[in-house]
């Protein structure tokens, strides 16, 4: 299973690799936040064919083709480019995602950044690596001494931008300053402790499975905003169910929901 899932991650990252810089014509899904290319679904579709052959009896939950659900204790769930805007506009921030479930709990997740070649996998229990290599996050960060990726997709709903805005601006006043690449390299950067943290209010099962992993192998934690921890629950209707998350390590965490976040809570 573990060659499988860097098979497939690599095989999908160097198919992106193929047309990216190309022109990429874009179709909106849910909002002007959310967009679909050809090469998110053909990703889809080699990812799912590769993972289909060699555990045909697995379930399989992906970005582009939904739930597949066979009855098996094992799932695998994946997006085939993360950071769909950034690669439609020729920017060099997006990847590839797959996590592979047994029962509720991730035991394997991995992470590909095709253009400079990196492969991040981490399987539970056993630490995090970069390209074979087990990396760990730097120690003793704060908010004001770090960086911290903050995103937030399109809303309609005022008082749910309000809420957003004034989330951005307790990170404004606390944090050193703010990065984001909005897609699966602040997760990373928090992951290998180049940034302190991380807020993405609009996540998916496919967007942080693999990642909070990862990050979590590596010793760090992934939150919900509410201070809870991320619990996972296959069902019909996942593929709709929003993550509002934060990673980081515990203490800066702790600092998060009691500086940035008590707007919310």
């Amino acid at each position: 299973m573990k060659e499988t899932l860097i098979a497939a991650l690599k095989t999908s990252g160097r198919e992106l690799l193929d047309v990216f810089g190309t022109q990429i014509e874009s179709t909106q899904k849910e909002s002007q936040s959310s967009i679909v290319t050809m090469a998110d679904i053909k990703s889809d579709e080699l990812i799912v064919k590769l993972i289909s052959d060699k555990f045909p009896e697995h379930n399989i939950l992906s970005e582009e083709g939904g739930y597949r659900n066979k009855g098996s204790r094992f799932t695998w769930v994946i997006d085939p480019l993360d950071g769909t805007s950034n690669f439609a506009a020729a920017i060099p921030w997006f990847g590839v995602l797959i996590a592979l479930f047994e029962d509720s709990v991730p035991k394997m997740g991995g992470a590909y950044l095709p253009v400079t070649d990196q492969l991040f996998f981490a399987e539970k229990g056993k630490g995090s690596f970069k390209n074979g290599v087990q990396f760990y996050p730097g120690k003793n960060k704060t908010l004001k001494n770090s960086l911290v990726a903050f995103s937030v997709d399109f809303t309609d709903d005022k008082e749910e931008l309000d809420k957003n805005l004034a989330i951005y601006r307790n990170l404004v006043l606390y944090a050193r300053n703010i990065r984001a690449t909005n897609c699966l390299i602040d997760f990373l950067n928090v992951a290998e402790g180049k940034f302190g943290a991380c807020i993405n209010l609009n996540t998916k099962v496919w967007d942080i499975s693999a990642l909070g992993l990862i990050i979590s192998e590596a010793g760090g934690i992934m939150k919900d905003i509410n201070g809870h921890v991320v619990k996972y629950s296959f069902r019909e209707g996942i593929a709709d169910q929003n993550f509002p998350v934060m990673v980081g390590s515990g203490s800066i965490l702790k600092e998060i929901q009691e500086l940035v976040l008590k707007i919310i809570n």
